[in-house]
């Protein structure tokens, strides 16, 4: 191991494990509590408290309690906590970064990396903060001065998912902080350690008790249900699965809640012939393999123009067999092991279907033998369209190759799926590229770049991926609503 045992136990001694309410790190109220676990080890990490119903209505209290103050707040003083938020991050960089690894599983470098990425969402909307403008004007017939403002939304519900532990957090928390919103956040049960170490550096930062609650739990409906249900909630948002996102829409419906969900993913990946092979192969290894498949961003099916597939089959081939497996710890390592068990035999399942129906394994197939939750990288060709690895979102280093004759056959099978997340396109021809960009239904598009999200901009789906945007200033505006005052014009009379 690279990193030593007595640097790991160390930095687990000093993460807190309790719910953090009302400005206090507290028991869960039942004295409940579940195991985090390490992926590539199958050991246990740690033991968290985990909320149930009666911690759900006490961090409602102090989210509501504390919305008028912290929403009133001046907006410079908001915008400086997240900035030293974000400073504290930068200073805790190894910390976080080893926790991710520890919990979730992903390569340190990658680790590292989500530290840069989550930790710029504190500095992008502390910058933000300040210019959440609204506008004053004259009506059309001069009758009325209109004064529009924008108000912070209210309490809001934050649940986010395990593959990125840090970002996804702070890419909910920072635009939330910097519209004046207070908050309950719940972490997945998979990967709460990193989350938890981020909200004792917002309290150092400054952050006023009430403002952010968070509750760690291994019952994820016993906090949801009463929090949804509570009438001085106003949003929820939501990162995760589109059946949890349905279900989770529907209880928001009753009280008219504000919504922002972030759901699945079957990103095409679309290599014409004139495209450069190179650039492409490195896209598609960057949009594949990239925290081991696990993202909604990934990848899902790799459309390979008929003239050029042997030869970018071949090249990307090559790329994945040059990936080290092992323990996101060890020096080298290109992809960890998956979350858990059953995220292993539900990438297994999805290549014995593809095999089933035709496809060729050109790499890997199938599970590492061994401790941990290990995948080989896997390279899948003359995949069938009514493959389940084609239709489902994989969610694990397996890339399915299938190919097309002209753009009307690409953009027809890029289209042919329920979700409408990320997307990628190869070719040296802009106009194709961004005429790609106008006919594929897809909220995100990445034209000869495999990694595209960024906290300036606006990150989110069509379709079954959900409704809402994350980062830039559309993702500040989530979490305000919009006032008019008329004014009676000082020349009517």
């Amino acid at each position: 191991m690279d990193v030593s045992l007595q640097r790991l136990d160390a930095l687990l001694t000093q993460t807190p494990t309790s719910l953090f309410l009302d400005g206090q790190w507290r028991q869960a109220s039942s004295g409940a509590r579940f195991a985090v676990k390490n992926p590539a080890t199958e050991e246990t990490l740690a033991s968290v408290a985990s909320a149930g119903a009666d911690d759900a209505r006490a961090a409602m209290d102090a989210a509501a309690s504390a919305q008028e103050s912290w929403g009133r707040t001046p907006s410079r003083q908001r915008a400086e906590i997240l900035r030293r938020g974000f400073d504290l991050v930068q200073d805790h960089a190894e910390q976080l970064a080893l926790l991710m690894t520890l919990e979730m599983g992903k390569p340190l470098v990658q680790s590292q990396g989500e530290v840069v990425y989550g930790g710029e969402f504190l500095r992008w909307f502390s910058e933000e903060a300040v210019r959440d403008h609204g506008r004053y004007a004259d009506t059309p017939e001069g009758t009325l001065r209109m004064l529009v403002t924008r108000k912070p939304v209210g309490p809001c519900l934050l649940i986010t998912p395990w593959n990125f532990p840090l970002a996804m957090a702070t890419r909910k928390v920072a635009p939330a902080l910097a519209a004046g919103c207070t908050m309950i956040l719940k972490p997945a049960a998979l990967t709460p350690l990193t989350t938890l170490y981020l909200t004792a550096l917002l309290v150092e930062a400054g952050l006023p008790a009430g403002v952010l609650n968070v509750l760690p739990t291994d019952t994820p409906a016993a906090v949801s249900e009463p929090l949804l249900a509570d009438p001085r909630l106003r949003k929820i948002s939501f990162t995760g699965s589109t059946a949890v996102g349905k279900h989770l829409m529907k209880q928001a419906t009753e009280n008219v809640l504000r919504t922002s969900m972030e759901l699945g993913g079957n990103g095409p990946l679309i290599v014409f012939e004139d495209a450069d092979l190179d650039k492409a192969v490195a896209g598609a290894v960057a949009a594949k393999m990239r925290n081991m498949g696990e993202a909604c961003t990934a990848a899902n099916r790799i459309l390979v123009h008929e003239s050029v597939a042997e030869e970018f089959t071949a090249k990307l081939a090559q790329r994945m067999s040059a990936l080290k497996v092992g323990s996101g710890l060890e020096e080298g390592v290109d992809v960890g092991p998956l979350i858990d068990a059953k995220a292993c035999a539900s990438v297994a399942e999805l290549v014995e279907d593809a095999v089933h129906r035709g496809a060729e394994v050109v790499l890997g197939g199938g599970a590492v033998e061994g401790p941990g939750h290990f995948f080989a990288p896997t390279l899948l060709r003359n995949v069938s369209p009514d493959a389940r690895v084609v239709k489902e979102e994989i969610f694990g280093p397996v890339a399915p190759v299938l190919t097309f004759g002209n753009e009307d056959e690409a953009v027809a099978m890029a289209n042919a799926t329920e979700y409408g997340l990320a997307s990628y396109v190869f070719t040296e021809n802009i106009s194709r590229g961004l005429r790609i960009g106008d006919r594929i239904d897809f909220g995100l598009l990445g034209l000869n770049v495999g990694v595209i999200s960024n906290a300036a901009a606006p990150f989110g789906g069509v379709k079954q991926s959900g409704l809402g945007r994350e980062g830039g200033a559309e993702g500040l505006a989530e979490y305000t609503s919009t006032q008019y005052i008329g004014i009676e014009s000082p020349w009517s009379s």
